[in-house]
């Protein structure tokens, strides 16, 4: 997994801005985006901090802020409505098989949550909350998990002195310099092994071929 989701988002954006130039001078429709209307989109939040606007909330504001846009799917502790997604709890459960991945238990970096909220909540009304209320807001999620006790007060300030519990848990994705080079070698086409056995069988899919005559050991 990228440890900087972000930055594939900015390359993406650039990339729609220098086509939408190529495209207008191509074929002249529309024009190229102005700098300040590229600004106006420009509202990413990154891990250290950069993009962050000035502004603060506090733990008991967040409480009655996310009790008015966010518990109706959220639940009042954030810990989720029906299928909308928990945001509190699940610590712990990571090496499960079902893991709770919650704010608290799996996000690395604080600035995802503040941006996505910034972004894209409250449901249907996006965009719609100034940046106190987006503080606010994540303080009192970062409350939830336990992160944080109820007299916190987030800022732009303090931002990056939040500790997230699985901070730790991603890795830079470096296959291409550790693995790739492995998968290209040249193939082996005939003679590759003095013989070929099976080591192990998909029990749980039931589609590793059984033994020779036994023809209801393949899954339907």
């Amino acid at each position: 997994m990228s440890k900087y989701p972000e930055i594939a988002l900015i390359a993406a954006l650039a990339a729609g801005v220098t086509a939408g130039a190529a495209t207008a001078e191509e074929y002249g429709l529309g024009r190229p985006a102005l700098p300040e209307e590229i600004a106006a989109w420009d509202v990413k939040i990154m891990p250290d901090g950069r993009g962050l606007p000035e502004g603060s909330g506090d733990v008991w504001t967040g409480d009655e802020v996310f009790g008015t846009y966010c518990a109706s799917c959220h639940g009042d502790f954030a810990e989720g409505v029906g299928n909308w997604p928990s945001l509190a709890g699940g610590h712990g459960t990571l090496d499960r098989a079902d893991p709770v991945k919650t704010v608290g238990s799996y996000w690395p970096y604080l600035s995802t949550v503040w941006d996505y909220v910034n972004r894209s909540m409250p449901y249907g009304y996006a965009q719609s909350l100034s940046a106190d209320e987006v503080y606010a807001i994540t303080a009192y999620i970062l409350y939830s998990n336990n992160i944080v006790d109820d007299d916190f007060t987030l800022s732009h300030e303090n931002f990056t002195e939040v500790e997230m519990p699985n901070a730790d848990g991603f890795i830079v994705d470096d296959r291409a310099e550790t693995e790739y080079p492995d998968w290209r070698r040249d193939p082996c086409m005939e003679n590759c092994k003095d013989e070929v056995e099976i080591t192990m069988r998909a029990a749980v899919l039931d589609v590793t071929p059984g033994d020779e005559g036994d023809a209801d050991s393949g899954s339907d």
